[in-house]
């Protein structure tokens, strides 16, 4: 390398992915991943300027992968064990019960805690919202209850669980960019995410008291049936769940947990509801399907979305936006421009505080931005990363802060992919649900309020060292 980039270059790298995915996603709604290729291409003409060649960006790109592939590994295993729990019942049995706590007399704390089961079982707030979410939508309007507040519990329950869910991958993405254990990292967002949660939940108990009339189950009811109907929902549906617990106590690591589980797991589908066997590796390659299930059932659209979740195939987009994502930040580490840009932030950040400060902002810009949040958690995470180890933080806060400042609010961003979402399955626009959706923005307080006194703010004497591979 004949020099290092100038301030300016440096920048320019993050300013030019920032107005593409603007522009391209926003606008023209171009997918993130060739964008995120556009602005490595952009960063290579940097790279070229200060003397770096194709042989040297190839060797950056191939070492910040490296990084990343426990995390794919994992990310494989999460839609295998979604597809094959769905072929064993497992998933199905938490919303199913999940879904016979719903008390009409307290619809919108009751609709955060069926919302957040789905979405913890699934690992997808998205699933939540256009399966359990679209029954409880229709069931508020049903009690007259103002859509908005109901969209507003539903999202942030959908959102809560996902980020609880060692399935989820956003989750698996922040706890991999950060490269801590992923269950450290569920631990350190329950300082935000608990407490948030307590005071949504309070204010949807006090705005749902005047709505105590019964409701018109029927939506929710004939979920149940098609459940029934396709299940025997009985004691070995859980044995997929014990398996991977159990493991994990006996300090499995987490792939061949979670292999284990799904072995288990097609067992149980072909023993217990008379699948066909083959059938159980299809669903753990292209996830459950119902044309698997051995005997006459009509299932309604909504039970068809349900269950059609999981297998390897699902998670095919994450780990493409992995490789893009990382092409884009090899470069930009490669040619220098990363080690301008945080000697630069360094001058500023004098504090702990100071330096979470950064990252909620950061997140908070980039959130606004791309309206990705897999963006926002590769991009700041890769900026920041060996900040906290300098300043001897724990590097559970930075990921931890990643998913306040980012995947806490993307669902409050109406031009974002999950604004969007919601918006489409609850028929309900984010202006008119966003007050409602109280953890989403209480945790980026939170994560500021402890910044600044300390609390939760994890430190070590030496630059963090644990693994994302490492369990729990």
């Amino acid at each position: 390398m004949k020099r290092m980039p100038t301030l300016l270059e440096s920048i320019s790298t993050i300013v030019v992915m920032m107005l593409l995915v603007i522009v391209g996603f926003v606008v023209f709604g171009i997918p993130v991943q060739p964008l995120l290729i556009l602005s490595a291409a952009y960063a290579s003409v940097i790279a070229w300027r200060v003397g770096l060649r194709w042989k040297d960006l190839e060797e950056g790109i191939t070492q910040r992968l490296s990084t990343a592939m426990p995390t794919i590994y994992i990310i494989l295993c999460v839609g295998i064990v979604v597809g094959t729990w769905m072929y064993s019942g497992t998933v199905p049995a938490l919303i199913y019960y999940g879904l016979k706590l719903l008390n009409p007399s307290y619809f919108l704390v009751s609709a955060f805690l069926i919302s957040a089961i789905t979405s913890m079982a699934t690992g997808t707030a998205w699933g939540s919202a256009s399966t359990a979410g679209i029954a409880l939508i229709a069931i508020a309007h049903q009690l007259h209850i103002d859509a908005g507040m109901a969209a507003g519990a539903i999202i942030a329950g959908a959102v809560f669980g996902d980020k609880l869910s060692p399935l989820s991958d956003t989750t698996n993405l922040a706890a991999m960019v950060t490269n801590v254990n992923i269950f450290a990292h569920i631990k350190a967002m329950l300082w935000t995410t608990i407490p948030a949660s307590i005071i949504g939940m309070i204010v949807w108990f006090f705005a749902g008291l005047n709505h105590k009339s019964s409701a018109d189950k029927s939506q929710i009811n004939a979920l149940l049936r098609q459940l029934e109907n396709v299940y025997h929902i009985n004691f070995s549906v859980w044995i997929p769940a014990i398996v991977i617990i159990a493991c994990l106590l006996f300090r499995f690591s987490t792939v061949p947990a979670m292999l284990v589980s799904c072995v288990a797991a097609i067992f149980v589908g072909a023993l217990n509801h008379g699948f066909n066997f083959t059938d159980g590796f299809k669903a753990a390659f292209d996830g459950f399907k119902p044309d698997m299930i051995v005997h006459q059932v009509n299932l309604n659209d909504k039970a068809t979305t349900l269950l059609e979740q999981g297998g390897m195939m699902s998670m095919t987009q994450v780990i493409v936006t992995i490789f893009c994502g990382y092409a884009f930040a090899g470069i930009v580490e490669k040619s220098g421009c990363l080690t301008v840009m945080l000697n630069t932030i360094k001058d500023k950040v004098t504090s702990p505080g100071t330096l979470i400060l950064v990252t909620v902002i950061s997140g908070l810009i980039m959130v606004l931005a791309a309206g990705v949040a897999s963006v926002v958690i590769i991009v700041v995470g890769m900026l920041l990363y060996d900040m906290y180890d300098e300043m001897k933080l724990s590097r559970t806060n930075l990921s931890r802060t990643l998913e306040d400042s980012g995947t806490m609010i993307i669902p409050l961003i109406p031009w974002g992919t999950s604004g969007i979402y919601y918006t489409q399955q609850l028929g309900v626009n984010v202006y008119s649900y966003f007050i409602w959706t109280v953890p989403c923005y209480l945790c980026v307080i939170f994560a500021i309020f402890y910044a600044f006194t300390g609390w939760s703010v994890k430190k070590v004497k030496s630059p963090d060292t644990t693994h994302y591979t490492q369990h729990g």
